[in-house]
This record gives C-alpha cells, sequence and structure tokens, in this order.
C-alpha cells in the first residue's frame, strides 16, 4: 500500500510518515520542499503515481475566510482530480472539531475548512475524514494570536485538546484502515478552559504574560460558545495527558523548535 502524506514535512505530517514507514509500508512525503506543491500542482502526478491513499495534513497559511478558502478548495480540487486520475482509493484529511459549527455561527477560516470537507465528501473517491482538537503544540500560537501588550486575552470556551504524536497515530492508523466515508473525531483525555490551558503552557514555558479571562475575546476572528470545541459522543479519546506532555521530551523539543 503506498501512501502519500501531502504536507509531510510539517508537524503532523513527518510523524504521520515515520509511523506509516514503521508499518513497512512505501510513503512519500509531499510538500513544498520535497518538489510537490498541492496549491500550483507542481510535482502532483508523480508523487501520486501508483498510490492506493493520500493523506491531506497541509494547512493554509491565512486563517481569514477569502485566503483559506482558496488555499483549501484549489488544493483539495486538485488532490481529488490527480488522486482519481492515479486511482487512489482513500482519501485522508486532517480538520478540525468544531468545524461545521464555526462554520455556520462565525464564518472565517471555520467556513473554508467546512466546504473543504464539503468537497471531499462530494468527490468519487472513498474518505475519511479526521476532526481533531487543538495540538499542544499549538498553545503558543493560540497565545501570540490573543496578546495584547503583556496580556493574552481568552475565553473560557472549554477546550479537550491533544498531543500531535497522538493526532499523527490517529491519522496514520485512519490511512491504513478502511475509508470511514464520514467524518472520526479525536481527542485528548481531559477538559480545560481555554484561558487556564494556556495559562499553564505559559507557566510551563516561563513565558512572562498573564492569561486574562475576557467573555468577548475571540478565537482567530471568531466567537467561541462554551462547548462549540468539544467533540461529539463518539469520539475516540486518545492517551497523552497534557500534564504528561508538559514534563516529557516533545515539549522539550517543541520548545527547541519554536524558540532555538
Amino acid at each position: 500500500m503506498k501512501v502519500v502524506v501531502v504536507g509531510g514535512t510539517g508537524l503532523i505530517g513527518a510523524r504521520v510518515v515515520r509511523i506509516i514507514a514503521g508499518h513497512g509500508h512505501p510513503v512519500v512525503a509531499a510538500a513544498r520542499a520535497t518538489g510537490v506543491n498541492s496549491f500550483t500542482g507542481e510535482g502532483l502526478e508523480d508523487a501520486l503515481s501508483g498510490a492506493n491513499v493520500v493523506v491531506d495534513v497541509s494547512n493554509s497559511s491565512y486563517t481569514d475566510e477569502e485566503g483559506a478558502r482558496e488555499f483549501f478548495e484549489t488544493s483539495t480540487l486538485n488532490l481529488l482530480t490527480y488522486g482519481a486520475a492515479a486511482g487512489v482509493g482513500h482519501h485522508v484529511a486532517l480538520s478540525v472539531v468544531g468545524t461545521d459549527r464555526l462554520a455556520a455561527s462565525e464564518r472565517g477560516y471555520f467556513r473554508a475548512k467546512f466546504e473543504q470537507e464539503q468537497l471531499i465528501k462530494a468527490a468519487n473517491t472513498p474518505f475519511t475524514i479526521v476532526h481533531a482538537t487543538q495540538f499542544f503544540e499549538f498553545l503558543g500560537s493560540i497565545a501570540d494570536e490573543a496578546t495584547h501588550g503583556a496580556h493574552v486575552r481568552l475565553s473560557r470556551a472549554m477546550v479537550q485538546p491533544m498531543a500531535a504524536d497522538d493526532v499523527a497515530s490517529a491519522v496514520a492508523n485512519v490511512a491504513i484502515g478502511a475509508p470511514e466515508n464520514g467524518i472520526v473525531e479525536f481527542a485528548g483525555p481531559d477538559v480545560f478552559t481555554l484561558d487556564d490551558l494556556v495559562a499553564r503552557r505559559l507557566e510551563a514555558q516561563r513565558d512572562s504574560r498573564s492569561v486574562v479571562a475576557d467573555p468577548l475575546a475571540r478565537y482567530f476572528g471568531n466567537n467561541l460558545g462554551e462547548d462549540e470545541l468539544l467533540p461529539g459522543a463518539g469520539v475516540v479519546i486518545t492517551p497523552t495527558r497534557f500534564e504528561d506532555w508538559l514534563k516529557g521530551p516533545a515539549m522539550r523539543q517543541h520548545l527547541i523548535t519554536t524558540e532555538g
């Protein structure tokens, strides 16, 4: 089974490549760094030749609706078109828990992600969409987005975050399994409020910014309801707890990567 991982050199993609290779499957890391661009189509035909599964963990560098929609629409249509021509039998895409709710209430980036999912569902290729909650590794970016001077203003919305290693394991296991032709949700084992979670993350890295709970704070441009970022009843719970991640090698390596 040949698997092509689009975004295969990134935070999640590189991990997915390693896991799939460890299962003994031929795997290609497709990214701009390896000469493959899903947005322009450069290198896609060669990368997808003989592929059985395409895993799309790429992301838009734009968080506004227009920019994100252009990226996800163009890249997804390219992957579906080139994939169909290559005989791909399973299209796997990584998305976000709460995408449908935020797309309906707030639009923005989540509307673009929702439309990406609709394109995949409407195609003829069997598929699985993986919905993951927020990554522990992205809490620094969430803090930066919400920083105003020395303060980080965040909603008290509830979140159930997970480690990047667990996200990658989930995506890899889905990829080497049978298509679900639907959405599968994954989340970490514990629920936090967003402000408390980020405060713990900043304290762990000795960041002097203070976190302020603000009911009017926006999350990458979106207002959040209390439970909009939480998964549904059928969620698969992943093993890594936040406190263990903070003490482990993944946290240390993340700090080296982002601050070194």
